[in-house]
């Protein structure tokens, strides 16, 4: 089918062929080939080859990009617009797709064609260099806030999954607590018909001690050793008449008593005397475990608040004197919920690194981006090292991951923006490229080295910025 004198005037107000003589737009127009498409048919899909541009004659085109799950609409284009330029330009694969938003009628021109274009018209360069930026500026800037939004909507869901943990336990805790302080108290009154004298009462008291002694520095155990002094503490008390004994056996050996003590207290309380003596302890051991439990979720959840207070920097000044190893160390705290079982991280931090002049919530989204590429290509197993140190008039920080390592065909590119290994709608391909204008705009520099089997990035900053 071929193009229609409708569809040769619209090449003509198309800007990159603006410039172009009448036998030129014919040339065009003979190359190209109508297509017509359905509301909601697929134009150009994200990924596939980029083997041709299209000129909207009729109808409306949307541009989107897969962003996890979902679509991110990117422009509506109209008549007269085109759509699949940069593709051809870069002979990449698709960053985007491209359905008829209502029955469209487009034309389509195929990438020999447009090279042959260039090469024999160049009136035409210069129209389509000014398009194409245009295009790449637009899409690179919303791309860029959705990039933005999608990480924070990771880390989101990565502190939520952080948070709950220790909320959770500590509302476990507070339950068993609230049971294990009736039963403490129960146990603490029936002492009075085993203590008689002066003597018994500050054993007793001596107890009480202990029980928060051992709670403030406990004895850590193997499961193996803690099941093997259960059973010997379980038969010990069995053997002195404690009916309770293999309830109370786990909570002594955790609340850090051995044989020993119990022997000690059998000799001073025979009888119906132990055992009272030890379900007290037992209880109150239980008690004081319960309460390290309620404070050790309380602290690890205000060390997370505290690490996302630091991380983004809140209530400071944009720039400010600080330390790159706490940047580090909070972001690795944002993303504790990627970094799996199998992933060892070890830091090398110069005891007296020099602070620099900086913008904190800025560089921290740098060693997002670094540490959850190296996350991702180590599959979840593996070894990251994070080195920081002085280096002349430069703060230094390393960052390097055992993964598979990047071809030089991937590493030379890596900081381009758009490009991306992952599949479509598993990033959008700025992460690194946002960190490269990051580091730039501090006046620093960021390299790349990468072999099989390592990966490292290496971010030089100034002491004293200096805005590039």
């Amino acid at each position: 089918m071929k193009l229609d004198d409708v569809d040769v005037a619209l090449l003509h107000r198309v800007p990159i062929f603006a410039e172009l003589s009448e036998d030129d737009l014919c040339w065009i127009a003979e190359s190209g080939s109508p297509l017509e498409l359905a509301s909601g048919e697929l134009l150009a899909e994200e990924g596939e080859p980029g083997d041709a541009l299209f000129v909207i004659v009729t109808g409306e085109l949307q541009v989107v990009k897969k962003s996890q799950s979902a679509e991110v609409p990117i422009a509506v284009l109209g008549p007269g617009e085109i759509v699949g330029e940069m593709a051809i330009f870069e002979a990449q694969p698709r960053n985007a797709s491209v359905r008829a938003v209502t029955p469209t009628r487009v034309i389509r021109i195929a990438r020999d064609e447009i090279v042959e274009l260039l090469n024999t018209r160049p009136s035409a360069t210069l129209s389509m260099l000014r398009t194409v930026m245009g295009r790449l500026r637009n899409t690179q800037g919303m791309l860029r806030e959705r990039d933005k939004l999608a990480a924070l909507g990771t880390l989101s869901a990565g502190l939520a999954h952080e948070l709950n943990n220790p909320a959770a336990a500590v509302q476990r805790s507070a339950g068993l607590l609230k049971d294990e302080l009736a039963r403490w108290s129960a146990a603490t009154g029936a002492l009075g018909t085993v203590v008689d004298d002066q003597e018994h009462a500050v054993f007793i008291a001596e107890l009480g001690a202990d029980v928060a002694r051992h709670a403030d520095s406990p004895v850590a155990l193997d499961p193996l050793d803690a099941s093997d002094l259960a059973w010997e503490l379980e038969t010990f008390l069995s053997d002195h008449g404690v009916a309770e004994a293999g309830e109370f056996a786990p909570a002594l050996v955790a609340g850090g008593w051995n044989r020993a003590d119990l022997e000690r207290i059998v000799a001073s309380f025979p009888g119906t005397g132990f055992g009272r003596i030890i379900a007290w302890l037992a209880a109150g051991s239980s008690v004081q475990a319960l309460v390290g439990e309620v404070a050790m979720g309380a602290r690890r959840i205000s060390e997370i608040v505290k690490a996302v207070k630091e991380y983004s920097y809140m209530d400071q000044a944009p720039v400010q004197r600080l330390d790159v190893r706490s940047g580090l160390d909070n972001t690795l705290v944002i993303l504790r919920s990627k970094l799996k079982a199998g992933i060892t991280v070890v830091r090398d931090y110069q005891p007296d690194l020099p602070e620099i002049e900086a913008l904190g919530s800025e560089l921290n989204q740098v060693w997002t981006n670094i540490l959850d590429n190296a996350i991702d290509a180590m599959g979840g197993e593996g070894e990251i090292r994070i080195k920081a140190f002085a280096r002349d008039s430069d703060v230094v920080v390393q960052i390097c991951d055992n993964g598979p390592g990047m071809p030089p065909e991937i590493r030379d590119r890596i900081f381009e923006p758009f490009y991306t290994t992952k599949p479509p709608g598993s990033g959008t391909g700025l992460g690194l490229h946002i960190s490269h204008n990051v580091v730039a705009r501090h006046g620093g520099r960021i390299n790349v080295t990468s072999r099989p089997g390592e990966t490292c990035f290496e971010v030089c900053l100034p002491r004293e910025r200096r805005p590039a």
